[in-house]
């Protein structure tokens, strides 16, 4: 599908392979830290919201830590032991981020995995670096996660300052949009992105009509509609998340409103569809790949609605890569000490991984993110347009 996923080996294989090189010759307590060196297992936190509105999103991001933990554990483990994940609630709420960060430092992790709401990474970022603990950021992708210049961040996903310009072409470039409305949800996500697609929007030509917030969690949002449809744009654009995206886009066409709705990368969950109904249908989405569209995690769709009875949401897979990752840091560290770990990672450039090729820039960032739209066809995601290599829109196949 995209050009960093051309003859990717199949990333359970890699995975398999990695751990077990790092099993060979490497358990020796020397190598895993004083503290580490007398736990049975090597731990490695989780922290996503497993409370509140975003509570779905985070048990799809933990599911997809296990599976990637239990391919780990098959194989032999690392270092000799066994990788624990130890899942933490942080609500999407910058205070209960603090006190489930500072949990799982307690808890004894050499490393985390995880975020989706940028305002409770952010938090969490902060208590990880004092303790020195690298975080592997799977969904948060505020651009501020990177900039702080700490270097125990490192993302496996993009940041809205990609997707905002890669929006931006889309709506001018494909909807040839003269006309564009962008509302966020005044979270610290939904923000950066709206500000990213607006600043990229003004430069590209495009009229920003409208640019404002709505309240999370409100019943009605027919008023803020109804002033957005006043001043006649093209295409509205909503950089929140999914749980009002779906109440937006109901009232929108139940107003009669009838221009091209997009939403970000918060918005690319099944709970649109429940909430918004056959309103939702042509609805376009600009996200990372979710793992359907993914070359490389055909068995990791296949494995994970084996194992939990439905298909993977858009971060799990993403989550998949970031525990492997940080294995494949322990292993080529040959220690558990988190400084070490942190260290091995940002030594990290070609590792194959199901989302395809990860490796890390200086401030932790993935080398090669890549976007696509989505389209909301018949109550599902399908795959609709990408960027060739010179910047022109295609249809996915």
């Amino acid at each position: 599908m995209n050009a960093q996923n051309n003859g990717m080996p199949d990333a359970f294989r890699v995975l398999r392979q990695t751990v077990a090189a790092a099993t060979f010759g490497l358990a020796t307590l020397a190598a895993l830290g004083p503290e580490v060196a007398h736990s049975q297992t090597i731990k490695i936190g989780v922290p996503v919201p497993l409370s509140g509105s975003s509570a779905n999103a985070g048990t799809d991001i933990v599911n997809g830590a296990k599976l990637a933990a239990a391919k780990i554990n098959a194989a032999g483990g690392v270092l000799g032991k066994q990788v624990e994940l130890v899942p933490e609630d942080d609500a999407c709420d910058a205070q209960t981020a603090v006190q489930a960060a500072q949990k799982l430092v307690d808890a004894g992790v050499v490393a985390v995995a995880g975020g989706y709401c940028s305002s409770a990474a952010l938090p969490e970022l902060t208590t990880f670096h004092r303790s020195g603990i690298p975080y592997v950021l799977d969904a948060s992708t505020n651009p501020k996660l990177t900039e702080m210049g700490y270097d125990n961040v490192f993302r496996t996903i993009g940041r809205d300052d990609q997707q905002g310009p890669f929006a931006a072409s889309f709506i001018k470039n494909s909807l040839h949009a003269k006309r564009a409305a962008v509302i966020d949800d005044n979270t610290t996500y939904s923000k950066g992105l709206a500000q990213n697609t607006v600043d990229a929007l003004k430069k590209g030509g495009v009229e920003v009509v409208y640019a404002d917030s709505i309240t999370p969690g409100q019943m009605d949002y027919s008023p803020t509609l109804t002033k957005v449809a006043s001043l006649k744009p093209d295409v509205i654009y909503y950089t929140g998340y999914f749980s009002e995206a779906g109440l937006l886009v109901k009232e929108a066409r139940q107003l009669g409103l009838k221009m091209t709705l997009m939403g970000g990368d918060a918005t690319n969950d099944p709970t649109l569809m429940k909430t918004a109904g056959p309103a939702a249908d042509g609805m376009i989405i600009t996200t990372s790949p979710l793992a359907q569209f993914l070359s490389g995690a055909h068995s990791y769709v296949d494995d994970y609605t084996k194992a939990y009875g439905q298909g993977p949401g858009p971060y799990s897979v993403y989550e998949y890569d970031a525990v492997a990752v940080t294995a494949k840091a322990i292993a080529d560290a040959k220690s558990a000490d988190p400084k070490a770990i942190i260290a091995a990672l940002h030594k990290i450039k070609d590792y194959a991984g199901l989302t395809g090729t990860i490796g890390f820039d200086p401030k932790g960032d993935r080398s090669r993110a890549v976007y696509i739209t989505i389209i909301v066809r018949n109550d599902q995601f399908a795959a609709y347009q990408r960027q060739d290599a010179g910047g022109h829109w295609v249809a996915m196949k």
